[in-house]
């Protein structure tokens, strides 16, 4: 899922802490927000943007591109079916602990009604110099800045890493897709993959993934036949067989899923991995890849 400066955004929440304070960071961002929803608290404003007490009620006065939720666990799989039924194309549901129950549902009712969904569990998407949409520091010239690596992410602290130190190489980013780090996602990493390979501002694409699940080893299979140059680093590949790590996605079984079967598997697929984050730039440059 990707963003533009002229998509139109509802955050849902808007009236919290969180959600009025990451309100003010997008718009700093270039993101039009035009409208917030929160039960109860419609007619009010929020930095100048008008508050409605639903998705449905906003959807009746403003064109709604994206919904960016601020919600509490249990209230995400009704914010998000507002969103849906309200006819908004893509939802950004940062919320983490959701039930899986509830994530499969709100997934199946967006499939059933063509919405794209980024998360749970996400710190969000940037498209540096257009849009920022959730919690990633799109406003921070030094870490993000316009250029042509897309970088993919499970994790939204390391995918800042890599964002900081593509920028301190000379490098800029076309986008940067945090997919979350919950094992049921609605934007997978092969997702991802694809939509930046499909992207005619991406020259290259640095996959950042983690120990446990198969999202990397099933998107190895697509870059393969990319033309693209791909990069990845995988985190956790020094952890003990069979532990769990970090997030809730980060399980390994069946001899899936653990660094060594990622690693293999990129390689296989021609991708360089690096050990580190901080090679990820001296790969791009053997790729052939350099800064602009």
């Amino acid at each position: 899922m990707l963003v533009s400066a002229e998509d139109k955004v509802i955050v849902q929440g808007i009236t919290g802490r969180q959600g009025s304070f990451w309100a003010e960071r997008m718009t700093e961002c270039g993101t039009r927000i035009v409208a917030g929803a929160s039960p109860g608290k419609g007619g009010r404003e929020v930095g100048g943007v008008p508050v409605y007490n639903s998705v449905a009620e906003a959807a009746r006065e403003h064109t709604l591109d994206v919904s960016v939720l601020f919600v509490p666990p249990l209230a995400a799989r009704t914010a998000a079916s507002d969103a849906i039924e309200a006819g908004v194309g893509k939802i950004v549901l940062l919320t983490e602990h959701i039930p899986y129950q509830d994530v499969m549902q709100v997934l199946a009712q967006a499939r059933e009604h063509g919405t794209q969904v980024l998360g749970p569990n996400t710190a969000g998407l940037v498209v540096p110099g257009a849009a920022s949409v959730g919690i990633m520091p799109g406003f921070a010239k030094n870490i993000f800045a316009p250029g042509s690596i897309g970088v993919i992410s499970r994790s939204g602290s390391l995918g800042t890493l890599v964002a900081l130190n593509l920028v301190s190489d000379g490098y800029g980013q076309s986008a940067f897709i945090g997919i979350g780090g919950d094992p049921i996602l609605g934007t997978t990493t092969l997702d991802a993959v694809r939509e930046l390979d499909a992207d005619e501002r991406t020259e290259a694409v640095v996959l950042v993934g983690e120990i446990g699940g198969s999202m990397e080893e099933d998107a190895a299979e697509y870059i393969a036949t990319m033309d693209k140059p791909v990069v990845a680093f995988i985190a956790g590949r020094s952890a003990p067989p069979d532990r769990r790590m970090g997030h809730a996605g980060a399980i390994v079984s069946a001899g899936r899923g653990s660094g060594k079967s990622k690693v293999d598997a990129l390689k296989a697929a021609g991708a360089i991995v690096t050990d580190l984050p901080s090679g990820i730039a001296d790969a791009l440059r053997a790729k052939g890849i350099h800064p602009r």
